[in-house]
């Protein structure tokens, strides 16, 4: 047995704990805007993992959820913006120039 595995076994972790808690790798995922619409209108993403709105309109647009907190401002035509989400939970957004674009992410 490893020096490492028993210093996790005496913590009261086992084996298996520590291998799930790294098991994920924070990833980028790419929201597009274009056509007044974000694309995928919906996403799972994890902790540490980084969400990237691109704005391939000719005009502005945001990522609003007031609930949850999460408020990019103009995003300009040709402009990006990221988020990285700090606790699980599921979240709606809108577009607050343009209100009927709606999507939704995930964080696990």
């Amino acid at each position: 047995m490893s020096v490492a595995v028993l210093s996790l076994m005496l913590c009261g972790i086992g084996p298996g704990a520590a291998a799930d808690a790294s098991a994920h790798k924070p990833i980028t995922h790419t929201v597009t805007i274009d056509g007044t619409s974000f694309q995928p209108a919906s996403l799972t993403v994890h902790l540490g993992d980084t969400i990237v709105w691109v704005n391939k309109d000719p005009f502005p647009h945001t990522v609003t959820s007031k609930s949850a907190g999460v408020e990019s401002g103009a995003i300009a035509p040709g402009k990006s913006w990221k988020f990285k989400p700090t606790r699980k939970g599921d979240v709606d957004y809108i577009c607050s120039f343009h209100t009927t674009m709606k999507a939704h992410f995930q964080v696990q």
